[in-house]
């Protein structure tokens, strides 16, 4: 459910690329703080992690920097001056904020920036930045889907193992959550839409698309930003990525590929042709596709006779080949499995731009992508609308 916090718009990659630098001021106020007290603000510039700090007087506290384009930065208050790498070990134990913690991720970008509170950093109205002033109206929007997501994890935690391990709660929750994503992608395309000379709307694309976007929807929605925008060199960098996008769309043919099987023999997709094949991704060490794995099973043993197979690919390791053997077995996965034990360096995984699993292809006889990232009910749904009611 982190895919839903704002701050995950930011985790585009940082690259500079020779981009022009832009100076920044951030200036903040918190109560009447003092000494031993201290403010250290976290960003990147390139493909270095920035900490800067600051000391705190009355309140206040200033820094000042260079950025290439706006990035995302956090702001902490260590009240009792322990030092930097003290404070992010007593108040981030496990990797998340303590009851403790106080700290704000705001943005940073060209012109002065200011963070005001009576009492917390956390609670810090920013302002004087126009992609904060965006980043609070769009996080506005998306509460509602925020808090519904907050929720449906809840839901999920409190189910019992049984719950947890049966196919039918797991599409049931699948469709919940894609239906809480497909409500947070329409907020996101709106924003977009209205505000196309926004670096936010650049960052929010990338989140529309998620670990598998769709070309045909993120592309009409770059080719509406503002030619500022376009012009960053992250907005270069997408743009390549959604053009490498059209080699995995849908109605594009599926690059064909050759990996052994679990005997170390040559498979070749092409081989399939004539039948519809489901390129299934995943791995022994991936939670969420070993949840999968009884719903493929299942269509797989429902659609088998009709003209329907899967072509299985691993991302396991080549120290995990034991894993990956035992979860086909124990998993009851009796289709073709392939892998070059590469891990995320998977040969086929690179061909198909697969950046997490699980994730599917559905491929027709004729070779053509005809569906991806087919889960719970849908995959059912698709393979019955393609093959007919059994």
């Amino acid at each position: 459910m982190k895919k839903f916090l704002l701050s995950a718009l930011a985790l585009l990659p940082i690259m500079a690329f020779g981009q022009a630098t832009n100076n920044f001021t951030l200036k903040g106020k918190v109560a009447n703080l003092n000494a031993p007290a201290k403010a250290y603000l976290v960003y990147r510039l390139g493909a270095n992690s920035i900490t800067d700090s600051s000391a705190v007087t009355n309140g206040n506290f200033a820094f000042d920097g260079v950025v290439m384009f706006p990035v995302n930065a956090s702001l902490f208050i260590d009240y009792k001056g322990i030092g930097f790498d003290k404070y992010i070990a007593q108040n981030f134990p496990d990797g998340s904020p303590s009851k403790t913690a106080d700290m704000l991720n705001l943005y940073l970008e060209k012109g002065d920036i200011n963070v005001t509170s009576a009492d917390s950093v956390a609670k810090g109205v920013v302002s004087g930045s126009p992609t904060n002033t965006d980043n609070i109206k769009l996080k506005g929007q998306l509460k509602g889907v925020i808090e519904k997501a907050q929720k449906l994890a809840a839901e999920a935690k409190a189910a019992t193992p049984a719950q947890q391990g049966s196919a039918a709660f797991q599409n049931a929750m699948q469709a919940k959550y894609k239906q809480i994503q497909d409500e947070q992608r329409n907020i996101l395309k709106t924003f977009i839409t209205n505000n196309p000379n926004s670096y936010l709307s650049l960052l929010a694309l990338a989140s529309v698309g998620g670990p598998s976007p769709d070309v045909a929807e993120v592309e009409p929605l770059y080719n509406g930003l503002s030619d500022e925008v376009k012009a960053t060199e992250q907005a270069k960098i997408l743009k390549n990525s959604i053009d490498n996008l059209k080699i995995t769309a849908i109605g594009a043919q599926a690059p064909d590929f050759i990996q052994n099987d679990v005997n170390g023999v040559p498979v070749k997709l092409s081989s399939f042709r004539g039948k519809y094949v489901l390129i299934d991704f995943w791995a022994s060490w991936c939670g969420p596709c070993r949840q999968e794995n009884p719903n493929v099973v299942r269509n797989f043993n429902k659609y088998k006779g009709k003209n329907f197979t899967i072509l299985g690919v691993s991302l396991d390791k080549e120290s995990g080949k034991a894993a990956w053997l035992a979860a086909i077995k124990n998993d009851g996965l009796t289709w073709t499995q392939v892998s070059d034990l590469k891990y995320w360096n998977n040969m086929v995984a690179g061909l198909y731009g697969v950046q997490s699993i699980p994730q599917n292809f559905l491929i027709d006889p004729q070779g053509k992508i005809v569906a991806k990232n087919l889960r719970g009910d849908d995959l059912d749904a698709k393979l019955e609308q393609l093959l007919g009611k059994i």
